[in-house]
């Protein structure tokens, strides 16, 4: 393990893009970018929210989930603005997203507020269109959070975090979903926050609550595990590298306090597929 970055307040929604990892600090309310040597950029900072899940258009805008106004954001180099408002259909703070290959985004919520106690409760995965319309898509999830889709475009699959399980749709050509389906089940004492897709068609989770994370093959064979020292929220793969955002904490005044979220690289055993 070698440590590409530190001192941040809480790593999210890591990106491989164009030879560098995007990622949101989300209790800086920053997109940062880094490059495999640890020169670090300052894509773009959020006045009044919290940034998670990042994408981009086909024609490279960047898409934020930003927290708690539950928007999605567009950025295009110079301008931030209001790509789509979910306030009407998201449950609670919206969380990390995967954009097609068509600029079609995929929007989880934590549908209940973790951090004061609340009642676990179902959220909505919602969808939001190129022109920045937006409709839910299904109803009954438990925490979606990372989600990714495969290299031919046709099966999403969302990382229920605590329901312990990747759970998969088929994709129809209208940007609805079908055939919904258990992908895997993760091991006991592990859930699933960030993931991301391998080559070999193994889905990485890093697990906050298990100190790992862990490789999947559909049907929830364990391939490959990585020890960790303190809790992994997000994982993605670049170039050759697994990058693994961890942090000791997760709440939002003692990740700012702290500041000792970072991001570790660990070899990967196949390259990224699919999306993000």
């Amino acid at each position: 393990m070698t440590i590409l970055l530190d001192k941040l307040c809480f790593g999210e929604g890591p990106r491989w893009r164009e030879g560098m990892l995007w990622f949101s600090d989300m209790h800086a309310q920053k997109v940062l970018k880094v490059d495999p040597q640890g020169n670090v950029e300052t894509v773009v900072e959020l006045d009044d929210d919290q940034p998670s899940g990042l994408g981009w258009l086909p024609n490279g805008d960047l898409l934020i989930v930003a927290m708690t106004k539950k928007q999605v954001l567009r950025f295009n180099g110079s301008q931030l603005s209001v790509h789509a408002d979910l306030s009407s259909l998201a449950s609670h703070f919206c969380n990390d997203m995967v954009v097609d290959h068509v600029g079609r985004a995929y929007v989880g919520n934590f549908g209940f507020d973790i951090h004061n106690g609340a009642q676990q409760s179902a959220a909505e995965l919602i969808c939001v269109e190129v022109d920045g319309s937006a409709r839910c898509v299904d109803d009954d999830l438990i925490f979606p959070n990372g989600a990714v889709i495969t290299p031919d475009n046709k099966t999403l699959i969302v990382a229920e975090t605590f329901a312990s399980r990747l759970t998969a749709f088929d994709i129809l050509d209208s940007g609805d979903l079908t055939n919904k389906r258990i992908w895997a089940q993760l091991p006991k004492g592990a859930v699933p926050d960030g993931i991301c897709l391998d080559a070999g068609g193994g889905i990485w989770s890093a697990s906050p609550t298990s100190n790992n994370c862990i490789r999947q093959i559909e049907g929830g064979e364990v391939t490959h595990t990585i020890e960790l020292e303190r809790g992994a929220f997000a994982c993605m793969i670049g170039e050759a590298n697994l990058y693994i955002l961890t942090s000791t904490v997760s709440t939002p005044a003692a990740c700012k306090a702290n500041q000792d979220a970072r991001i570790e690289v660990y070899p990967a055993p196949f390259r990224a597929a699919g999306l993000p």
